[in-house]
């Protein structure tokens, strides 16, 4: 089966461990340090700038003495998650990594890139296919009494129901769903009215800014971010599209550097600001760069796993609900080998064989965060979309393409249509897209049961779910050959999980 799928992010456009390592020596370009407990020893400076994330033990004096050793070893704090106690470094000596690994205090270190810290290729996260002037005018044609104009080209509203829940409720104004993404255009006439800026940052250097705006997409950078907070909460105000949950709030949490890369240091910070900054959903559409999966034994990878593993786990204690992406690459993530041909992805990538789980797809498949699979227009599930029993949490609608499933009129794209900078709409596909519907059905579970803890808000998102068999044969193209089997049964498998989310029922008391 041929398959278009993007190996950055969970979107894409349908048609219509690696260390860093040298030995010590005396070179041009190089620092005398003297460690507290011993004589003085030459520090390389003239590496390639790297970013690192080191994870300590203990509280805040053992944070303290490691930021002195950081300091000692060449290394530059950029800013530090005492609280979960992950430091975020720079660095220019090649040996940072395995000379920090061994004081006293740290748990693990590693790099966050592969790539200096310089401006790179720009990755293709995701291509937007615009609704033309004349697409728009025929669906506002079509548009019922309470629907707003682009409304019938939404197929995926009814597919979980939220056309039905929305006569119930829109959601509360209370309830913030944060969108850690490429950044959100808040000023699009339909996100403007559910915008909340007091959670919105930029986190791509690691370190909150909060310059105004800032969490916005720079010109030219990706839609990403834009297309999937206008799914969850677009305003329900007569004119453009339509959200899950269009009487929540969202934020933009701005994780993707300019070329388009999420890398750990900015996931940490994205975690960590919605869990301190009353967010009660985090959208999570994208992997954590530059491995697709990330091998607890190697000591770079492992690093990566365990911040962010300690940064979502941080948002949930605080309340936060995590819904993240399954990814696009048709994967079974419960089989114990798969072959990653993609990674690193910011330099010379390496093929590899991996067991997903010992080197998870972060922050998908840690503990606690809601994975979600895709389907089509048909229900089926969408032909890109990763799945795995025992790893997919439920499914939602992410899209395909029409060739393989096409929705009934008058929808006329098996995509999801959603928001774009500069007041625009367009269409895009990807699990990044279904990930989106599920984080807004949770705000709407919030809304209906505002008190309800992350453990339970998961459980009602489960239990509610419509349960989808996996049904005939997977033969998505129908050339006769079987192209995905799903494992399991009719209440929980490996395509679909619990089931389709159900927004209707999140709305009943």
């Amino acid at each position: 089966m041929a398959h278009l799928a993007s190996r950055r992010t969970r979107a894409l456009t349908l048609p219509v461990g690696l260390a860093l390592t040298a030995s010590l020596g005396f070179l041009p370009g190089t620092a005398a340090a003297a460690p507290a407990d011993g004589p003085a020893t030459v520090v390389r400076t003239d590496g390639p700038k790297l970013s690192y994330v080191v994870n300590t033990r203990g509280g805040h004096g053992t944070v303290k003495q490691v930021k002195k050793a950081i300091a000692k070893a060449g290394g530059t704090v950029v800013t530090s998650y005492d609280r979960i106690g992950v430091i975020v470094v720079h660095s220019q000596n090649p040996d940072f990594g395995p000379a920090i690994r061994k004081v006293k205090g740290v748990q693990s270190a590693g790099a966050t890139r592969t790539n200096p810290i310089v401006p790179q290729a720009t990755k293709d996260i995701g291509v937007e296919q615009p609704l033309t002037a004349a697409q728009a005018g025929a669906a506002a044609a079509k548009a019922a009494a309470g629907q707003d104009e682009l409304e019938p080209l939404q197929w995926d509203l009814p597919a979980i129901k939220a056309d039905k829940a929305h006569q119930k409720s829109l959601g509360s104004e209370r309830v913030t769903v944060a969108v850690i993404d490429t950044g959100v255009d808040d000023r699009h006439p339909d996100l403007a009215p559910n915008f909340d800026r007091n959670a919105s940052v930029n986190c791509v250097s690691g370190a909150p800014d909060t310059t105004d705006g800032a969490w916005r997409p720079a010109a030219g950078e990706s839609p990403h971010g834009t297309h999937v907070a206008g799914t969850v909460a677009a305003a329900k105000n007569g004119t453009g599209v339509t959200g899950v949950a269009p009487g929540v709030k969202v934020s933009g949490i701005k994780v993707s550097n300019p070329d388009g890369f999420f890398y750990t240091e900015a996931v940490v910070c994205g975690f960590v600001w919605a869990a301190e900054h009353g967010v009660d959903v985090t959208n999570n559409s994208y992997y954590t760069d530059p491995w697709m999966f990330n091998c607890k034994n190697d000591p770079d990878q492992g690093a990566l796993v365990e911040a962010v593993t300690r940064a979502s786990r941080y948002a949930e204690n605080k309340g936060v609900v995590n819904v993240a992406a399954a990814g696009n690459s048709d994967y079974d993530l419960a089989l114990d080998a798969i072959e990653d041909a993609s990674s690193p992805n910011d330099t010379t990538t390496v093929t590899r064989t991996v067991d997903p789980s010992a080197c998870p797809d972060i922050p998908t498949m840690l503990p606690g965060v809601v994975t979600v699979s895709a389907t089509g227009a048909k229900g089926l599930k969408s032909s890109y979309s990763n799945y795995g029993l025992g790893v997919v949490d439920v499914a939602a609608p992410g899209g395909d393409s029409t060739v393989y499933q096409k929705p009934e009129a008058p929808a006329t794209s098996g995509l999801i249509l959603s928001t774009l900078p500069d007041g625009k709409f367009g269409y895009m596909a990807g699990t990044s897209m279904a990930s989106p519907h599920v984080a807004g059905v949770a705000a709407l579970i919030k809304s209906t049961h505002p008190h309800a803890s992350p453990r339970v808000v998961k459980a009602l998102l489960t239990q509610q779910a419509d349960a989808t068999a996996c049904g005939a044969p997977y033969d998505i193209d129908g050339d006769g050959t079987v192209d995905a089997v799903c494992e399991g049964g009719k209440n929980y498998n490996g395509f679909y999980g619990a089931g389709v989310v159900d927004a209707l029922d999140a709305v009943r008391k």
